[in-house]
């Protein structure tokens, strides 16, 4: 008995946690949206002024960010189409997932960290997840 009792109130707690990192967080998805439009407008010093700044001292001005993105990340900077999967976090790090759709037709998911930087949210990286090989 002592141990249900423990159980259903752990069981409890991690539902509240799982249904409330489900949730979209409209603020999240318009910054990375928002810094997307600016790619495809070539408006790298916007674009830039979205990431957080461990990602602005690492490429230190926004030329050598639009570098960076316009040859590892083609998809982000000229997507055809975008839309969001689960927030979730992950050893304490807020990720968005974002589905691109490229120019021509594939999908892509994406992972961004998020950071909270006095209030506004900032993207602090952004990983590719590989496709899942599928055998025929």
């Amino acid at each position: 008995m002592r141990i249900l009792a423990f159980l259903i109130p752990a069981f409890l707690a991690l539902t509240t946690l799982v249904r409330a990192e489900m949730l979209p967080d409209p603020e999240i998805e318009s910054v990375i949206r928002d810094q997307m439009t600016a790619f495809e407008a070539d408006d790298f010093d916007t674009a830039f002024g979205y990431a957080a700044p461990n990602i602005q001292m690492i490429f230190r001005n926004s030329d050598n960010f639009g570098m960076m993105v316009r040859r590892g990340y083609p998809m982000v900077w000229r997507p055809a189409g975008v839309r969001f999967g689960p927030l979730r976090t992950i050893d304490g790090t807020l990720w968005q997932q974002v589905i691109v759709t490229d120019q021509e037709g594939r999908l892509h998911v994406l992972d961004y960290a998020m950071e909270d930087i006095g209030g506004q949210w900032r993207i602090a990286g952004v990983q590719l997840i590989p496709a899942p090989d599928v055998a025929a």
